[in-house]
């Protein structure tokens, strides 16, 4: 199974996100990059490259539903005019409803995030959701956990990784326990937990960390030879970066408990201690970082969490 990785540029601080071509049929792109012009001359070339078109492209598959990984789905079915995309049911960010604010606003509030934030944060997401087309229920195809994705010579694995958003996914060719993990497994960076509503009650908040810890052990208990990231570099040595994934995770939460004063604190206050200076899309994802380790440490027993004005203050247990 040839897997023929195409870089892609985006409007991001994260840099150029990895697509994935799988050339055999059928044809598979893996993740499209987001919709700018200067990521459609940029896939269109790195198919050109490997001797492809868009029109030969037969399953488009989306590890998760953030734009830079998304945003060209659409347009590029419409493109190659006989192509299906699949994508987790528990994915939210491709879809023409989106997710309700009400639920998003909610989370926020509890976490403590000011009004004036809250309202900022949406005119910045409302502006990221350009650099993707959104996909009504009949224009996609769920995927689910261990579903094998065939191909001429082979299969892959579907993976449900959960961690960085509800319904991210991971594929496993197991002839040589090549992996392609999207934002799960990243080699110069922690992926963010992303803060979401869970995606069986969304009134409640998905324990992102605590997901994401699993995912990255079973990704370990298949002992990948390669890993290809969303971003950067592959990664040939699994079991040093899921180790040095595990120590910062737990120097965050050394950090986030001895943040946490006699009086109490919202997620919001931690993250600004965290984070100080933090703006545009960082001030959102240092409130998502702050949420996913106070949960965390509450499920542990390290932390309880009290109800206040409609905001949730954790103490020391």
């Amino acid at each position: 199974m040839k897997i023929i990785p195409i870089s892609v540029p985006t409007p991001f601080y994260v840099g150029p996100v990895n697509c994935y071509l799988i050339a055999e049929d059928p044809v598979t792109l893996i993740d499209t990059g987001p919709k700018t012009r200067a990521a459609v001359e940029a896939l269109h070339e790195g198919l050109r490259r490997a001797r492809f078109r868009v029109q030969d492209i037969r399953r488009i598959v989306l590890t998760h539903a953030h734009e830079d990984h998304c945003g060209l789905a659409r347009s590029l079915r419409d493109e190659a005019k006989n192509a299906e995309i699949l994508v987790h049911g528990w994915e939210t960010g491709h879809r023409v409803g989106r997710l309700e604010y009400a639920e998003h606003r909610n989370l926020l509030v509890r976490a403590g995030v000011p009004d004036d934030e809250i309202t900022a944060m949406r005119r910045m997401y409302e502006g990221v959701r350009e650099f993707a087309d959104a996909l009504a229920d009949d224009e996609y195809r769920e995927i689910v956990d261990e579903e094998e994705l065939e191909f001429e010579t082979g299969t892959l694995r579907v993976v449900h990784t959960p961690g960085h958003t509800p319904g991210s996914c991971s594929f496993l060719r197991e002839a040589d326990r090549t992996l392609i993990a999207g934002d799960c497994v990243l080699k110069r960076i922690t992926p963010n937990p992303v803060l979401s509503p869970d995606p069986v009650d969304p009134t409640r908040r998905f324990r992102s960390l605590a997901e994401y810890m699993v995912s990255l052990a079973r990704i370990r208990s298949f002992a990948p030879t390669l890993v290809y990231g969303g971003h950067g570099e592959p990664i040939d040595d699994y079991e040093e970066l899921f180790n040095r994934y595990l120590r910062a995770i737990q120097e965050r939460q050394a950090e986030v408990i001895r943040l946490v004063p006699k009086t109490g604190a919202t997620a919001w206050e931690i993250a600004n201690e965290m984070f100080p200076g933090s703006t545009d899309v960082h001030r959102f994802l240092a409130t998502s970082e702050a949420v996913a380790h106070l949960d965390l440490a509450q499920s542990e027993g390290k932390l309880a969490v009290e109800i206040s004005d409609g905001r949730e203050v954790y103490r020391l247990a």
